[in-house]
């Protein structure tokens, strides 16, 4: 009878100490799927006055999200949104060449920023235009709040 017992005992820790990390966490649900099948697309979009952003407060602020639809407090989304797409979320472009507007030469710097996330990467960015006639000719919508 303490064959048995023994047998018994060494069986059931034997099948405890193989089993064991098969229950709970190893045998849980397959891994969740992703929240959005849409890689995060959202600005802070500012403009302020003076030379520089670490130095200027924002005068105009306002937000975009572009993924999975065109949102936020931009006056022109879906059209900043496309805009955004069509240059490949380069900033740079779409702060754009001034050409072909006449502005006056009057010193008057304007900052505009976009901070956030572009199809999920950090993106920052920083313009200066010597003054807000110059900011508007940019041909870019982004920019127009």
């Amino acid at each position: 009878m303490r064959n048995t017992a023994r047998w018994a005992a060494t069986l059931g820790l034997t099948a405890a100490a193989v089993c064991g990390p098969l229950t709970g966490s190893a045998l849980a649900a397959p891994a969740a799927a992703p929240a959005s099948l849409y890689a995060p697309s959202a600005l802070v979009l500012t403009m302020g006055h003076g030379e520089s952003a670490a130095t200027v407060n924002a005068a105009r602020a306002v937000t975009l999200n572009c993924a999975p639809g065109a949102s936020g407090t931009h006056p022109a989304p879906a059209l900043a949104c496309a805009e955004l797409r069509a240059a490949g979320g380069d900033l740079e472009l779409l702060a754009g060449s001034t050409s072909g507007r006449v502005c006056t030469k009057q010193y008057d710097p304007v900052v505009v920023t976009a901070d956030g996330v572009w199809q999920g990467k950090r993106v920052s960015f920083e313009r200066t235009f010597a003054n807000e006639c110059v900011k508007n000719a940019a041909v870019s919508t982004l920019f127009a709040f």
